[in-house]
């Protein structure tokens, strides 16, 4: 029987090629429970889970800046033109040329989140509204890792759309949960500023930025495995998604969750897969707990 110990599909030099990685049996539980917990946390706190398309068309991603915000990171889809696909398709084909293929409309989101705001463009909405999905995301980088960097991965985010305060309450409430989950799983988390470019670096936006962080991200081993970011109202314009109560755009803010380099982390510290699974078990239920008594204290004051 397999080490179920290690990674599938690891090179022998330790590296992962093309950012390609199979999850072993063990390592999919792990994703699993973790998901479970993470999406439990938005569900308990009002949200819709729901599963949204996993492309995106590349008209609506550049209404967004998307290709102006992270051209590093994009991947577009394109199908093969059948007037000019020519021969050579045989088992020693290793690429398409450009010139055999169609003008690519699809590209593959970085993050989970973009699907949300455009699945509720034009949409009026509740005040406070909460919305979680798990995405699978996909970024080129300069160099892959291990489940440290891929260029496909788990995202699981849990999105506010509303007022300016709640999206607020939104990034506090769920950062103080990941610090608390982290120590009962006993990984050293720290929290960090971090930059956002959703906003022009030389704009009013910017400036704003750097007075007010937009971004915070949770590092274990110099390695960011969480980020809580708020946009404020730049996708309620860009999609015009509205309160119903007043008519203005809605501000948003989002938690991420990147599920491999969880795995990352939590197999380095706890050895295998088992104890792994073990960890978080344990952990999910101590928050649980942590949970409910700080609803219970917060009802009784």
């Amino acid at each position: 029987m397999a080490d179920d110990t290690v990674l599938a599909g690891a090179a022998a030099d330790g590296t992962n090629g093309h950012g390609l990685q199979a999850l072993s049996a063990g390592a999919s539980a792990v994703l699993r429970a973790l998901d479970a917990v993470f999406e439990g946390w938005g569900v308990t706190a009002g949200a819709e889970s729901l599963i949204l398309p996993p492309v995106l068309p590349v008209a609506a991603l550049a209404k967004l800046d998307y290709f102006q915000n992270f051209p590093q990171h994009a991947f577009v889809v394109s199908a093969l033109d059948l007037d000019r696909r020519g021969d050579g398709y045989g088992s020693e084909l290793t690429v398409f040329d450009t010139d055999r293929l169609e003008p690519a409309e699809l590209g593959l989101p970085s993050a989970a989140c973009f699907a949300v705001y455009l699945h509720q463009a034009g949409r009026r909405m509740a005040d406070r509204t909460t919305v979680t999905v798990l995405g699978r995301c996909f970024r080129r980088e300069e160099r892959y890792e291990g489940l440290r960097r891929l260029v496909g991965f788990h995202m699981r985010e849990i999105v506010a759309l509303g007022t300016a305060e709640f999206a607020a309450e939104h990034l506090a409430r769920f950062a103080d949960r990941i610090l608390a989950f982290a120590e009962a799983l006993d990984l050293p988390m720290t929290k960090e500023a971090a930059s956002d470019p959703f906003y022009d670096r030389g704009g009013q936006r910017a400036l704003l930025q750097k007075l007010a962080p937009v971004k915070h991200e949770f590092l274990v081993d110099g390695l960011a495995i969480a980020s809580v970011n708020v946009h404020r109202n730049f996708f309620g314009e860009r999609c015009d998604i509205r309160l119903a109560s007043t008519g203005t755009p809605v501000f948003t803010s989002c938690v991420a969750f990147g599920l491999e380099r969880w795995l990352s982390v939590l197999h380095a510290r706890h050895g295998s897969w088992p104890a792994a699974l073990a960890a978080v078990t344990e952990a999910a239920a101590v928050a649980e707990a942590a949970a409910l008594t700080e609803a219970a204290d917060a009802s009784s004051a």
